[in-house]
Protein backbone atom coordinates (compact mmCIF):
# COMPACT_ATOMS: atom_id res chain seq x y z
CA UNK A 1 0.00 0.00 0.00
CA UNK A 2 1.41 3.48 -0.77
CA UNK A 3 2.66 5.42 2.16
CA UNK A 4 -0.62 7.80 3.15
CA UNK A 5 -0.85 11.16 5.23
CA UNK A 6 -4.03 12.05 6.83
CA UNK A 7 -5.10 15.63 7.93
CA UNK A 8 -7.51 16.87 10.02
CA UNK A 9 -8.52 20.59 11.92
CA UNK A 10 -6.27 19.21 14.49
CA UNK A 11 -3.70 16.53 13.57
CA UNK A 12 -1.44 15.25 10.76
CA UNK A 13 -1.31 11.27 10.84
CA UNK A 14 1.62 9.69 8.65
CA UNK A 15 3.22 6.41 8.59
CA UNK A 16 6.19 5.61 11.12
CA UNK A 17 9.63 7.12 10.31
CA UNK A 18 13.26 6.32 12.19
CA UNK A 19 13.26 9.47 13.31
CA UNK A 20 10.39 8.91 15.36
CA UNK A 21 12.42 6.57 17.51
CA UNK A 22 12.73 8.57 20.16
CA UNK A 23 9.73 10.23 20.53
CA UNK A 24 8.15 6.58 20.85
CA UNK A 25 10.74 5.32 23.11
CA UNK A 26 10.04 8.31 25.44
CA UNK A 27 6.08 8.62 24.95
CA UNK A 28 6.51 4.32 26.16
CA UNK A 29 7.72 5.23 29.08
CA UNK A 30 4.46 5.89 31.03
CA UNK A 31 3.30 3.04 32.83
CA UNK A 32 -0.33 3.28 31.64
CA UNK A 33 0.91 2.58 28.02
CA UNK A 34 3.10 -0.29 29.05
CA UNK A 35 0.07 -1.23 31.21
CA UNK A 36 -2.93 -1.24 28.82
CA UNK A 37 -1.10 -2.40 25.60
CA UNK A 38 1.04 -5.14 23.96
CA UNK A 39 4.23 -2.72 23.93
CA UNK A 40 6.67 -4.05 26.06
CA UNK A 41 7.54 -3.54 29.55
CA UNK A 42 10.08 -2.30 30.27
CA UNK A 43 10.70 -0.47 26.77
CA UNK A 44 13.78 -0.05 25.55
CA UNK A 45 15.04 1.97 22.68
CA UNK A 46 15.75 -0.55 20.41
CA UNK A 47 11.62 -1.93 21.16
CA UNK A 48 11.48 2.02 19.70
CA UNK A 49 13.94 1.58 16.80
CA UNK A 50 12.54 -1.85 16.10
CA UNK A 51 8.88 -1.09 15.50
CA UNK A 52 9.74 2.39 13.41
CA UNK A 53 12.69 1.71 11.43
CA UNK A 54 11.09 -2.33 10.79
CA UNK A 55 7.74 -3.38 12.22
CA UNK A 56 5.63 -0.11 10.57
CA UNK A 57 7.67 0.11 7.76
CA UNK A 58 6.64 -3.59 6.85
CA UNK A 59 3.38 -3.57 7.86
CA UNK A 60 2.93 -0.84 5.13
CA UNK A 61 4.72 -2.98 2.34
CA UNK A 62 2.93 -6.79 2.93
CA UNK A 63 -0.50 -4.84 3.98
CA UNK A 64 -0.65 -6.19 7.17
CA UNK A 65 -0.76 -3.44 9.59
CA UNK A 66 -1.01 0.41 8.98
CA UNK A 67 0.48 2.43 11.84
CA UNK A 68 0.23 6.41 11.75
CA UNK A 69 1.91 8.38 14.01
CA UNK A 70 -0.30 10.75 15.36
CA UNK A 71 1.22 14.68 15.29
CA UNK A 72 -0.34 17.79 15.87
CA UNK A 73 -0.76 20.35 13.36
CA UNK A 74 1.92 23.01 13.29
CA UNK A 75 4.27 21.05 15.23
CA UNK A 76 6.12 18.29 15.37
CA UNK A 77 5.07 16.75 19.27
CA UNK A 78 4.19 13.47 18.78
CA UNK A 79 0.14 13.07 20.55
CA UNK A 80 0.24 9.43 19.91
CA UNK A 81 -0.29 6.38 17.54
CA UNK A 82 -2.85 4.69 15.73
CA UNK A 83 -2.82 1.40 14.15
CA UNK A 84 -4.90 -0.97 11.55
CA UNK A 85 -4.46 -4.10 11.56
CA UNK A 86 -5.83 -6.74 8.92
CA UNK A 87 -7.87 -9.71 10.19
CA UNK A 88 -8.54 -12.94 9.16
CA UNK A 89 -12.22 -12.22 7.64
CA UNK A 90 -11.94 -10.43 4.73
CA UNK A 91 -12.88 -6.76 4.77
CA UNK A 92 -12.05 -7.11 8.55
CA UNK A 93 -9.34 -4.22 10.57
CA UNK A 94 -8.51 -3.88 13.85
CA UNK A 95 -7.74 -0.43 15.31
CA UNK A 96 -5.56 0.09 18.35
CA UNK A 97 -4.06 3.41 19.50
CA UNK A 98 -2.22 4.85 22.60
CA UNK A 99 -2.09 8.64 23.35
CA UNK A 100 1.21 10.24 25.19
CA UNK A 101 0.64 11.08 28.47
CA UNK A 102 0.60 14.83 28.17
CA UNK A 103 -2.00 14.89 25.17
CA UNK A 104 -4.81 13.02 26.74
CA UNK A 105 -7.93 14.45 27.44
CA UNK A 106 -7.92 16.89 24.23
CA UNK A 107 -10.10 14.73 22.44
CA UNK A 108 -7.03 14.04 19.38
CA UNK A 109 -7.49 10.40 19.87
CA UNK A 110 -10.82 10.22 18.90
CA UNK A 111 -10.26 12.10 16.03
CA UNK A 112 -7.44 10.38 15.02
CA UNK A 113 -9.36 6.78 15.14
CA UNK A 114 -11.89 8.75 12.98
CA UNK A 115 -10.27 9.84 10.20
CA UNK A 116 -8.28 6.46 10.18
CA UNK A 117 -11.65 4.78 10.21
CA UNK A 118 -13.13 6.60 7.44
CA UNK A 119 -9.29 5.71 5.91
CA UNK A 120 -10.01 1.86 6.17
CA UNK A 121 -13.44 2.46 4.89
CA UNK A 122 -12.63 4.11 1.70
CA UNK A 123 -9.22 3.20 1.18
CA UNK A 124 -8.60 -0.16 2.56
CA UNK A 125 -12.67 -1.30 1.40
CA UNK A 126 -12.87 -2.43 5.03
CA UNK A 127 -16.63 -3.35 5.82
CA UNK A 128 -16.03 -3.89 9.51
CA UNK A 129 -13.21 -2.01 12.17
CA UNK A 130 -13.33 -4.25 15.49
CA UNK A 131 -11.86 -2.37 18.66
CA UNK A 132 -10.73 -4.36 21.52
CA UNK A 133 -9.51 -3.32 24.83
CA UNK A 134 -8.71 -5.29 28.22
CA UNK A 135 -11.38 -4.92 30.37
CA UNK A 136 -10.87 -2.04 33.02
CA UNK A 137 -9.33 -0.11 30.00
CA UNK A 138 -11.73 2.46 30.48
CA UNK A 139 -9.81 5.49 28.84
CA UNK A 140 -9.53 3.62 25.11
CA UNK A 141 -13.31 2.57 25.86
CA UNK A 142 -14.48 5.91 26.26
CA UNK A 143 -12.23 6.57 22.67
CA UNK A 144 -13.89 4.29 21.39
CA UNK A 145 -17.67 4.93 21.88
CA UNK A 146 -16.92 8.95 21.28
CA UNK A 147 -15.78 7.38 17.88
CA UNK A 148 -19.05 5.98 17.29
CA UNK A 149 -18.21 1.91 17.83
CA UNK A 150 -20.82 -0.18 19.20
CA UNK A 151 -19.91 -2.11 21.98
CA UNK A 152 -20.79 -5.84 21.43
CA UNK A 153 -19.71 -7.48 24.95
CA UNK A 154 -16.53 -8.82 26.34
CA UNK A 155 -14.66 -12.15 25.53
CA UNK A 156 -12.98 -14.23 27.77
CA UNK A 157 -9.49 -14.97 27.28
CA UNK A 158 -9.21 -12.89 24.20
CA UNK A 159 -6.12 -10.83 24.89
CA UNK A 160 -2.22 -12.45 25.57
CA UNK A 161 -0.45 -9.84 26.75
CA UNK A 162 2.72 -10.12 28.67
CA UNK A 163 2.51 -13.52 29.27
CA UNK A 164 -0.73 -13.24 30.57
CA UNK A 165 -4.73 -14.21 29.05
CA UNK A 166 -6.88 -11.30 29.51
CA UNK A 167 -10.20 -10.82 29.42
CA UNK A 168 -11.56 -7.87 26.78
CA UNK A 169 -14.43 -5.35 25.52
CA UNK A 170 -15.26 -5.67 22.17
CA UNK A 171 -16.70 -3.28 19.91
CA UNK A 172 -17.18 -2.66 16.03
CA UNK A 173 -17.62 0.62 13.62
CA UNK A 174 -19.52 -0.07 10.07
CA UNK A 175 -18.66 2.33 7.54
CA UNK A 176 -22.69 2.93 8.06
CA UNK A 177 -21.98 4.63 11.53
CA UNK A 178 -20.15 6.62 9.37
CA UNK A 179 -22.45 7.87 6.76
CA UNK A 180 -20.19 5.54 4.31
CA UNK A 181 -21.17 2.76 1.93
CA UNK A 182 -19.99 -0.87 2.75
CA UNK A 183 -18.16 -3.07 0.32
CA UNK A 184 -20.69 -5.18 0.41
CA UNK A 185 -24.69 -5.30 1.73
CA UNK A 186 -24.95 -5.93 5.38
CA UNK A 187 -27.99 -7.65 6.51
CA UNK A 188 -28.71 -6.87 10.14
CA UNK A 189 -30.40 -9.58 12.66
CA UNK A 190 -33.77 -9.23 12.86
CA UNK A 191 -35.06 -8.01 16.75
CA UNK A 192 -35.49 -11.37 18.32
CA UNK A 193 -35.90 -9.36 22.18
CA UNK A 194 -39.61 -11.08 21.81
CA UNK A 195 -38.06 -14.64 22.61
CA UNK A 196 -39.05 -17.79 21.06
Amino acid sequence: MEHTTLTTERLLMRPFAPEDSDAVYTACQDPEIQRWTVVPSPYTRADAELFTQKLAPAGWEDGSMYNFAVLLRGGRPLAGAVGVNRRIQPGTYEVGFWTAKEHRGAGFMTEAVLAVGRWAFTALAADRLEWRAEVGNAPSRAVALRAGFRMEGEQRSALFNKGIRRDTWTGALLPADLGLPGTHPHRPAPDVSGGF
